[in-house]
């Protein structure tokens, strides 16, 4: 405010400027908007050309993850303020959602029902335009991507507190789907009842195996002697708890707004810096973005030093290891496989001479994709 001048007219000029960047905002999203029609018709006229067909050309997928993911760190580097650059970056992520749902929109399919932790990282990576399938399994998803029925599939893979989630392991032995994507998601636990519901009332906390062991120093010390029940999902378990008000939920606040649930107590997961990630797969694997990684199934020869002669080519080549997990084999008692997981992409040739020197020591190695590192 400068001078004499009255605050109400001061505050309608700054309005009146608002209104005007609004006005450049929307043009700049249209024009936008415009652009990523024009590159799906480029890219159904090349299909066209090449010998495609109509059908091919229609159900395309442009979604392209290293594209976004460069898109997103840039839009991070360069943001100056006053809003954090992970908050604009979000806003970025919307904007593509957006513009991708024009060309052709994106069917994901996550562990369901409505209100998991599954949906909510789904919705963290591809925004709000995707069209979405709860399932009811993780296997479920595989098959579901697998068979053409969702686009990509998001499915959790680790706990920060927990560790590895088996089943999607398991599942990675099996399927030939790609990774082509990461998501962190911060795991903030709340414990729901409906709204005729009161602490009074709860016989039963329910919630996925996860989530129960994730709050469980929580849930000894305030609700001792309650029945605890894992099921499916924590959107499961708001289900139940909206149906019935003797049953508690343990779950986050996509189940409670969905459920139209209350919360008897918030955050409390046992550690707060509780964190899942998620992996996003699909038929095919990402081109190099620039900040990757990549995981591999392993199943090496059952004698002494086996795993040294796998990881020394990592240490020789100074490649930042960021997981290694074992399974047993399902073929062969007391074998093992090892799923690594490491900074780079396949497509680098130093990466490819390491597991080109790695396959010449194991009995298999399984690429099962690289594909942009987490930006949001």
């Amino acid at each position: 405010m400068t001078g004499n001048t009255p605050p109400e007219v001061e505050l309608q000029r700054i309005r009146d400027e608002i209104d005007v960047i609004d006005r450049h905002i929307q043009d700049l999203l249209n024009r936008r908007a415009a652009c990523a029609q024009q590159v799906a018709d480029v890219k159904r006229a090349e299909l066209l050309s090449n010998g495609g067909s109509a059908e091919a050309a229609r159900q395309m997928s442009f979604y392209r993850p290293e594209r976004e993911a460069q898109v997103l760190r840039a839009v991070m580097e360069r943001n100056t303020g006053p809003l954090p650059a992970a908050e604009v970056a979000h806003l970025f992520r919307e904007i593509m959602s957006a513009c991708l749902a024009l060309e052709q929109p994106v069917r994901v399919a996550f562990l369901g029902p409505e209100g998991t932790f599954s949906q909510a990282a789904a919705l963290k990576h591809f925004g709000h335009a995707v069209v979405g399938s709860p399932l009811p399994g993780i296997s479920d998803v595989f098959s579901a991507v697998d068979a053409g029925d969702a686009d990509y599939g998001v499915v959790p893979v680790e706990n920060s507190t927990e560790g590895m989630v088996a089943h999607t392991l398991d599942n990675f032995i099996r399927s030939q789907l790609k990774i082509c994507g990461e998501v962190e998601l911060p795991v903030r636990l709340h414990l729901l009842v409906s709204t005729s519901g009161d602490r009074s009332r709860i016989r039963r906390i329910c919630a996925h195996q996860q989530a129960l062991a994730q709050c469980r120093e929580w849930l000894d010390k305030h609700w001792p002697g309650i029945e605890r029940t894992a099921v499916s999902s924590n959107g499961e378990a708001a289900r139940l708890a909206a149906q019935d008000p003797s049953v508690a939920a343990v779950a986050g606040d996509l189940a409670r707004e969905g459920h139209g649930l209350q919360s008897l107590a918030s955050n409390i997961q046992d550690y707060p810096d509780n964190t899942t990630r998620f992996l996003v797969i699909g038929p095919e694997g990402a081109r190099p973005s620039g900040h990757d990684k990549t995981s591999i199934i392993v199943s090496t020869h059952n004698r002494p030093g086996a795993l040294f002669r796998v990881l020394e080519p990592f240490q020789r080549e100074q490649l930042m290891l960021t997981r290694i997990d074992t399974r047993p084999s399902r073929t062969e008692t007391w074998t093992y496989l090892f799923f690594i997981e490491f900074e780079g992409h396949q497509d680098e040739p130093r990466i490819a001479a390491v597991l080109d020197e790695i396959r010449g020591q194991t009995v298999m190695v399984k690429i099962l994709g690289s594909y942009p590192q987490a930006v949001i």
